[in-house]
């Protein structure tokens, strides 16, 4: 997270802290299976760290790429309109150094998966299936609204096709799942799983209650056509559409 804050401040472009968010996961993936080495199951310490990699590093790569060409993200220019002082210093506090605590806290099943000695159970399994539900949403939902915004056709629509028919947050649910199967890869031991099960809470109560679901919302909601949207698509887990 330093070195992304000096980049943006070089760059002057602090929405570069997006892309920053998925690598900062695949790091701590990364640090903590070199650290591990002589300690865990190596089939839990490889799964556990490929599948957080392959979400990070997607997530990463999806945000640079809808993010290239644009100027500075509407929501840190209204952030650091409001700074009392240096804009940078307090983009640093409010934002990189929030961001990289939050990923250190998100991440402890990952890191408490890594030491763990017993080799890969149901527990594991559930875990990796629910991940890869996870990501089939994020991914194929990302893409289905990229192809939608593409089409000039569609400037000024809601989209409520494929995924966005059964769910108005598609990306934030596959979140949910990736987080809840990371931690129970880190469940076949109960220390880890009582040091971890933060992680999913937190993220499940940001999705929802915090910087994802809401605050999407709120911004969403004068868009002519989303009233009746939020109306028959549900609000988080996916169900078929209401009449």
């Amino acid at each position: 997270m330093l070195v992304t804050f000096a980049v943006a401040v070089r760059r002057g472009l602090h929405r570069i802290v997006d892309v920053a968010w998925g690598l900062g996961f695949t790091a701590v993936a990364a640090t903590t299976f070199l650290a591990s080495a002589q300690a865990g199951d190596t089939g839990r310490r490889v799964l556990v760290t490929v599948l957080t990699a392959v979400w990070g590093l997607r997530l990463a790569a999806h945000i640079a790429r809808r993010g290239r060409g644009h100027g500075e993200d509407p929501r840190y220019d209204r952030m650091l309109a409001k700074a009392p002082g240096n804009r940078n210093l307090y983009a640093l506090r409010m934002v990189y150094v929030l961001q990289g605590a939050l990923v250190w806290l998100v991440s402890l099943p990952v890191q408490a998966a890594q030491y763990i000695t017993a080799p890969l159970s149901a527990f594991a399994w559930a875990g990796t299936a629910l991940w890869a539900v996870g990501m089939f949403f994020e991914a194929v939902g990302d893409a289905q609204l990229a192809r939608f915004k593409a089409d000039p056709a569609n400037r000024g629509r809601i989209m409520d096709e494929g995924l966005w028919s059964w769910t108005r947050h598609p990306n934030y649910f596959g979140d949910f799942c990736v987080w809840w199967g990371l931690f129970l890869i880190a469940c076949d031991a109960p220390a880890a799983a009582a040091v971890s099960v933060v992680s999913p809470l937190v993220m499940s109560l940001l999705l929802t209650k915090g910087s994802g679901k809401r605050l999407l919302e709120r911004h969403m909601a004068q868009r002519p056509g989303y009233a009746a949207y939020a109306e028959r698509t549900s609000g988080f887990f996916p169900l078929p559409p209401r009449r």
